[in-house]
């Protein structure tokens, strides 16, 4: 594993192309359970991923999370952002962050002014995770900046970090894959997952997830759109 390894494209980690251009009826297909496994777990490195921290850091920063996170009071949103400041996280005003969400590694996230993440949201901060302002983060999502090379014989890891532009709302349950771009004022629809660049302005649900139609706010008091 080199450290070119380290970083890919949305389009390389989630769609990988293909080694041919056979078509293949899965449909037809039947299951074979007992064939020889392609891969060999035996070979799996990760030594040349950088965590970003000493290993001490890392576990003092996992038993905060286990204690202290989920045993604080849901209204203590300064005392979450206190903690992850604490440990690197780039956190705007007034960020609100639910008691049960979960982040492996604070010191790679960040989240701009007056966004909002979700009860048992999971940022797998592998690589860097950047979520603008005014954002959504709907319970249940999973922001995942790790995958692995299904080509690869030894599962190598791959990572790639996620972008999230301004005032974007991911509903519930959605899945967001490694090296994702969700345009700035975009909808992801609930239960969706995320593979690929969403452009700004629209919304998109879907497995695979696709942009529908374009995002239209109504008329503010002012007549301001």
């Amino acid at each position: 594993m080199t450290d070119s390894n380290f970083s890919a494209s949305a389009n390389e980690i989630n769609h990988p192309p293909p080694q041919d251009n056979q078509s293949i009826d899965i449909q037809k297909q039947k299951p074979v359970l007992d064939a020889q496994p392609w891969v060999d777990l035996r070979k799996y490195n990760q030594s040349w991923f950088e965590r970003g921290r000493p290993g001490w850091v890392i576990m003092l920063w996992w038993l905060v999370q286990a204690v202290a996170f989920p045993l604080s009071p849901h209204f203590c949103y300064g005392f979450r952002r206190w903690l992850l400041r604490l440990f690197g996280a780039r956190l705007g005003t007034d960020v609100r962050i639910r008691p049960t969400a979960r982040i492996t590694y604070p010191w790679k996230v960040e989240i701009g002014d007056y966004s909002w993440i979700g009860d048992d949201v999971v940022l797998y901060s592998f690589d860097k995770i950047r979520i603008g302002q005014h954002c959504v983060i709907s319970q249940k999502c999973y922001l995942c900046t790790g995958s692995h090379d299904i080509r690869d014989r030894a599962f190598g890891l791959i990572t790639a970090p996620i972008e999230i532009g301004n005032g974007v709302w991911i509903a519930a349950d959605c899945f967001i894959g490694a090296g994702v771009k969700i345009g700035a004022n975009a909808v992801i629809g609930a239960r969706s997952s995320v593979f690929r660049d969403i452009p700004a302005g629209q919304v998109s649900w879907g497995n695979p997830c696709k942009p529908r139609y374009a995002r239209v706010m109504k008329e503010s008091e002012t007549g301001e759109s």
